[in-house]
């Protein structure tokens, strides 16, 4: 009786390890130069990449450049802290670049009536652990917004002018769910 307890018990430690918990989804506040928030930028993981739904008030109206950054901390006044893009192969910049896009590229995002309401994807990037395009790899990364639009091609950042707004991906932020014992086949 005493040896089917301690292998049940042994059993229950081992399933336990396959079980992690695996992030799927972030909430990312946005926050200006002086350190208003000005909303939040939701961050899903789905199967063509990861889905951002950008939900923001309070930036200038007109078109801005939205990108991930390589650092996850955001230094108003500037956000210099956040680095450059997010380029984990080190592509050139630029969604409409021939030769291929920084993982960190994003389509711009349009503020009218001083809002900005967008939901765009991200193929290139993932929230999963382990993996070299996953934001949260090693302490996280950020998103920026810039003063004026990315034009797609200029290097090394679409000619789209100043930092005007950051928020930091980190785990913190995130939400996690119960993950399955996964396949390496799945994990591709």
């Amino acid at each position: 009786m005493k040896r089917t307890w301690v292998f049940f018990l042994v059993i229950s430690f081992m399933l336990s390890g396959c079980m992690e918990e695996e992030i799927t989804k972030m909430d990312v506040e946005m926050f200006n130069a002086s350190g208003d928030s000005l909303g939040t930028i939701k961050i899903g993981e789905q199967a063509e990449g990861l889905e951002l739904e950008v939900l923001l008030e309070g930036l200038p109206e007109g078109e801005h450049g939205l990108h991930i950054h390589e650092n996850a901390t955001c230094e108003p006044p500037d956000f210099k802290s956040a680095g450059n893009h997010f380029n984990p192969d080190e592509a050139m910049h630029g969604l409409l670049h021939p030769e291929g896009a920084h993982a960190g590229d994003l389509p711009n995002i349009i503020v009218e009536g001083g809002k900005a309401d967008a939901q765009l994807m991200a193929p290139q990037l993932t929230l999963k652990d382990g993996k070299k395009n996953s934001l949260l790899r090693n302490e996280g990364t950020t998103i920026i917004i810039t003063e004026m639009k990315d034009d797609g091609m200029t290097q090394p950042s679409g000619d789209s002018g100043n930092r005007i707004a950051c928020g930091e991906i980190t785990e913190k932020e995130a939400k996690r769910e119960e993950k399955k014992e996964v396949t390496p086949a799945e994990e591709e």
